[in-house]
């Protein structure tokens, strides 16, 4: 039996469930609804949940070049359906602005290569993250990274997790998607704590999905929000 490499919780597919509903809300949030920032805020909880569940497959997984070459395949595939979502005025323009499954590949390798102390590896990836417009740039490595070097201190992840949202307490009034109270904003990525109780709060939900649902949904939602745009 594998030793387990994780004392967070393990129920992946019941997260990537969670990641899913609240990306899709998100991304309805930023194609569609614009004026209603309850969708943008919902959004949050999406990508901290992706990068752990990440986190959970570098550790757990046969094979790390399947894995990666997996993220990377559907990255490509995505790519188009990304850009006609959010960017279809400017579709040459955007072929550039990366979708986030080349944030999450990125992010894979360059946590592995630190994992495995190939850190010419761990090197390009922050440098890779910093030079190209990757959606959520340094952001996933980040979270990947406290995942993964406090994978058996939980109390100490879920600490440094919270700590790295903290700035946003003091947001800009300026911003549309900010939650304002009176005279004061909260910047709307301290939503990203709502993601905390699925990474260390242990469930058994018995879900099983098949992975390649996961991977065929992103291009698929993002299709369907195109049309969408077409009809409203």
């Amino acid at each position: 039996m594998q030793e387990q490499r994780l004392k967070t919780n393990l129920d992946t597919n019941f997260i990537k469930l969670i990641a899913v509903i609240s990306m899709t809300i998100d991304h309805m949030g930023a194609g569609i609804f614009y004026e209603y920032p309850v969708f943008r805020w919902i959004g949050r909880i999406a990508f901290p949940l992706f990068c752990y569940c990440l986190t959970v497959g570098m550790l757990y997984t046969h094979d790390i070049k399947k894995y990666v070459l997996r993220l990377g395949a559907f990255a490509l595939i995505s790519q188009p359906f990304w850009i006609l979502a959010f960017n279809s005025d400017d579709i040459m323009g955007n072929i550039f602005n990366l979708n986030i499954f080349f944030t999450l590949v990125v992010s894979l390798l360059a946590a592995w290569g630190f994992k495995e102390k190939k850190w010419w590896l761990f090197a390009l990836g922050i440098i890779l993250l910093n030079v190209i417009n990757f959606d959520y740039a340094m952001t996933g490595l980040i979270l990947m990274m406290i995942f993964y070097l406090c994978r058996n201190k939980p109390w100490l992840g879920a600490v440094i997790y919270t700590i790295t949202y903290l700035p946003a307490l003091n947001g800009y009034m300026e911003d549309p998607l900010a939650l304002k109270i009176g005279s004061h904003a909260i910047g709307f990525e301290i939503f990203a704590l709502l993601a905390l109780p699925f990474i260390y709060i242990h469930t058994k939900s018995n879900i099983k999905i098949s992975k390649w649902f996961f991977y065929i949904y992103y291009p698929a939602h993002l299709f369907v929000i195109y049309i969408l745009q077409l009809f409203i």
